[in-house]
């Protein structure tokens, strides 16, 4: 089933909004032998944590490439560019060396740069476990900014740190491939303690336009059932409040503080240093009922039978070709519930990554997606949510994680064997959107 598109025009969006199209280093850059192995170099060398057996050591060879694909970027008309620095890539000889001709080629081409410090590939020597990585990953932001702030304005500290808790460290399905359920918690805290840090290390060198990108959705109760909406409420505070609210109210949960480590309130007088903006990662909706008992397979993860809560399907809705839900109001739901919730005390937000994955170079169906997602976000910025930017997630087709190259989320395709780069209909339609937008 695929969603029709609006005939009428795409709304008018304010004049200043940031438009731009996301990647992440260890998805795209390839040159694996030319950087310190990851976290991620260690999980993809085990047989069976990838599903199709793939590695990232080629990728899309964005390294080698990265002329060719900003030169995409410039023809399709973004005004910026989401791309995250590879820690491990900076921490070998010449590593920087890189960053610095990407974003001279990204300013040249009239592109601003928006990198993110933390987007999953931790250092292998390194672990979130340890408190002390937090202030080691203060220390790598330093080093970036002092060599590419002179240059870059726009800055993200990490990327959804709630899916690298729980993914990499709680249920194993990501690096490291940690299987501690809830005794995961001090990756989440080390993780929110960083940016905090970073923030600080942001600032004394003078940069005044800083962001995150965590992942949010609404959550949906599968009934009304007082069983169903426990577990809802907990499934929302889990993965939407638990790493909001410490940004934005310098507070975890009631609750949660006292399963952390170390000096909590101390703690969060560092994680909730002030932002400039609020990015958010959105896909769908959660559909969230009481534990079932059995261990479920969903959207590619498996649900351990022992947490407190189950993920249904969502049904009526479109799916893309990864399963996931089609549901472009729920990004309007998001935002108004997070301007509700958190008033003044939200900054302006960006949506940091928006997008899904299908096959083929016509994808009308991603057209379709991304139609009805950007009016979704315009219909929350007519209801007063303050909204600055819109980023595509993704340029390319990339390796997509623990799925290896079997899904493809790219606006552009890109050939397994030869890495030649093709753009879909996808990339011309949003080229078209942009262009009306001027």
């Amino acid at each position: 089933m695929i969603r029709r598109m609006a005939t009428n025009p795409i709304p008018r969006f304010p004049a200043g909004f940031l438009w731009g199209v996301s990647t992440s280093a260890h998805q795209i850059e390839g040159a694996a032998e030319e950087r310190e192995p990851s976290v991620w170099d260690a999980f993809t060398a085990e047989p069976g944590r990838v599903k199709d057996g793939s590695t990232a050591a080629v990728a899309c060879d964005h390294y080698h490439r990265y002329r060719e694909d900003v030169a995409l970027l410039a023809d399709l008309g973004v005004d910026a560019y989401r791309f995250s620095v590879s820690w491990p890539r900076v921490n070998s000889p010449g590593g920087l060396d890189f960053y610095d001709r990407l974003v001279d080629e990204l300013l040249t081409a009239g592109v601003r740069p928006v990198p993110t410090l933390f987007h999953w590939d931790l250092p292998a020597d390194l672990d979130w476990l340890e408190r002390d990585t937090a202030s080691r990953f203060a220390e790598y932001v330093s080093v970036v900014v002092g060599r590419l702030g002179d240059r870059v304005r726009k800055w993200i500290t990490l990327n959804e740190p709630a899916e690298h808790t729980l993914l990499g460290h709680a249920l194993g399905t990501h690096a490291p491939g940690g299987r501690l359920l809830f005794d995961a918690l001090p990756v989440a805290h080390h993780q929110l303690l960083a940016h905090g840090l970073a923030v600080r290390a942001l600032r004394a060198a003078g940069a005044t336009d800083i962001g995150v990108a965590n992942s949010h959705g609404p959550t949906w109760p599968a009934s009304r059932e007082p069983a169903d909406l426990e577990a809802a409420a907990f499934y929302d505070l889990l993965l939407n409040r638990l790493f909001a609210e410490p940004l934005l109210l310098g507070a975890y949960p009631e609750g949660i503080g006292a399963l952390m480590p170390g000096d909590v309130a101390a703690d969060l007088e560092v994680i909730g240093e002030p932002l400039d903006w609020y990015g958010i990662n959105y896909y769908a909706p959660t559909r969230v009922g009481a534990p079932q008992g059995t261990e479920i397979e969903f959207g590619g993860i498996t649900m351990p039978a022992e947490l407190p809560f189950s993920v249904r399907d969502i049904e009526g809705v479109p799916v893309t070709d990864f399963g996931w839900p089609v549901v472009p109001e729920g990004l309007t739901e998001l935002l108004t519930a997070f301007e509700d919730r958190y008033g003044d005390r939200l900054p302006p937000v960006v949506i940091t990554e928006n997008g899904c994955s299908y096959e083929g170079l016509d994808d009308q169906a991603r057209i379709a997606y991304l139609d009805g997602h950007i009016r979704a976000l315009h219909e929350a910025m007519e209801a007063g949510v303050d909204v600055r930017g819109y980023f595509v997630w993704s340029l390319l087709d990339n390796f997509e994680w623990a799925e290896g190259y079997a899904r493809r989320f790219g606006l552009v395709h890109v050939d397994r064997t030869t890495l030649r780069r093709t753009p879909k209909a996808s990339y011309g339609w949003l080229r078209d959107v942009l262009r009306a937008q001027r």
